[in-house]
């Protein structure tokens, strides 16, 4: 745990400035950074499954174009859009489809009055970059079938379409057992199958803001609202959305612990770092010492960060009882400083830290107290 005091209580702006460290590095991303980093050679270095501020790309338009993310609404039928021609009934065989394309890109594309006069515009070069890099990043690699979450099925019939589930695709049902219904369980399944497929170096999840409600034990899963519901009922909606953020998170490290990231005995969590972005903190407001109580928004707050990277088994910082409120820790060694608050550009710089990604020429604050040995 890191203490910290943010700089908005806006959904919204609370939400980017969690992965920018409010705009610390040109306004680049967590994500992005991290993508550049390792993401070169990967087919879909960014992903997020998120929306709102946690979806929005950052400011650096001097990043590669590899580095920005690829938003992914419905995980569960994501990968059927992942090739151009399985999955289809009678669709053409592959060679006559290598031809068409052949065709299209040599012959007819050329001659369109359209891209002569605006083919060299960065948007449409972009464009046919990646269209090109798809059939051998994504097509050639089998990607749909690796990836595909989903069941055969009355609603989903991919025996008569000549499409396989993920080989993986039970293992990932016993681990998250509402996939099919909770949209969280099926980002978590997916960002796993992602890693194991090398298809990305990050992925991004997060809770609905719907109500969600486990018909078999007719219990509530997700809040309305999510976190944000704490307005009504603080500690029994804390207790439900960190019960659900901690079971998903455990469920994902314990696949990325038995996965192998190479030959040299390393597992995929190995190379992990979670890191639990907030939007802001809640008041300590609670009156006449009820049981239930409302809080709204605060900007004194504190993250979450599980990686076997960090110095971890600890909290930098802490928590005034008193007054209910957090403080800051020394960005060096990680001592207690009730006389700081730590910043978003801090913990930003920190969690890159970790990630042994490349700062130089950033301008980042240093802080090394959260890296491990």
């Amino acid at each position: 745990m890191a203490t910290l005091t943010g700089s908005s209580v806006n959904h919204f702006v609370g939400q980017r400035r969690s992965i920018t460290g409010n705009e610390a590095w040109r306004g680049r991303t967590l994500q992005e950074c991290v993508a550049k980093e390792y993401g070169g050679e990967f087919s879909i270095p960014n992903i997020n499954m998120t929306s709102g501020g946690f979806a929005e790309r950052g400011h650096d338009e001097t990043l590669p174009s590899h580095c920005f993310s690829e938003l992914i609404a419905q995980p569960s039928t994501w990968s059927l859009g992942l090739d151009a021609r399985k999955g289809i009934k009678a669709a053409p065989p592959s060679a006559l489809l290598d031809e068409a394309r052949r065709l299209r890109d040599e012959q007819i594309e050329p001659q369109s009055p359209f891209l002569q006069a605006f083919g060299q515009a960065e948007p449409l070069r972009l464009w046919a970059e990646q269209r090109a890099k798809a059939r051998t990043n994504l097509e050639a690699r089998g990607l749909l079938e690796k990836l595909c979450l989903l069941q055969d099925s009355k609603d989903y019939p991919l025996s008569d379409y000549n499409v396989e589930s993920s080989p993986e695709a039970a293992m990932l049902r016993q681990a998250f057992p509402l996939l099919d219904t909770d949209p969280l369980e099926a980002q978590a399944a997916l960002a796993y199958l992602l890693f194991k497929n090398q298809v990305c170096v990050t992925a991004t999840i997060w809770p609905t803001t719907r109500v969600l409600i486990d018909k078999s034990s007719n219990t509530l899963v997700n809040a309305p609202v999510a976190f944000d519901y704490s307005h009504n009922y603080h500690r029994s909606m804390q207790a439900v959305m960190w019960s659900r953020i901690l079971k998903v998170t455990d469920a994902l490290i314990g696949l990325l612990k038995q996965t192998p990231a190479d030959d040299g005995g390393a597992s995929l969590w190995d190379r992990t770092l979670i890191y639990v972005a907030t939007e802001f903190g809640r008041t300590r407001a609670r009156v006449g010492g009820q049981e239930d109580f409302g809080s709204s928004h605060d900007l004194n707050n504190g993250v979450l960060l599980v990686s076997p990277m960090l110095k971890g088994n600890r909290v930098l910082g802490g928590v005034d009882p008193d007054t209910g409120l957090t403080y800051g820790f020394d960005p060096t060694t990680g001592a207690p400083d009730k006389g700081r608050q730590t910043s978003e550009a801090e913990i930003f710089s920190g969690i890159l830290d970790v990630m042994r990604v490349d700062t130089s020429g950033s301008g980042l604050p240093a802080v090394t107290a959260l890296r491990g040995g």
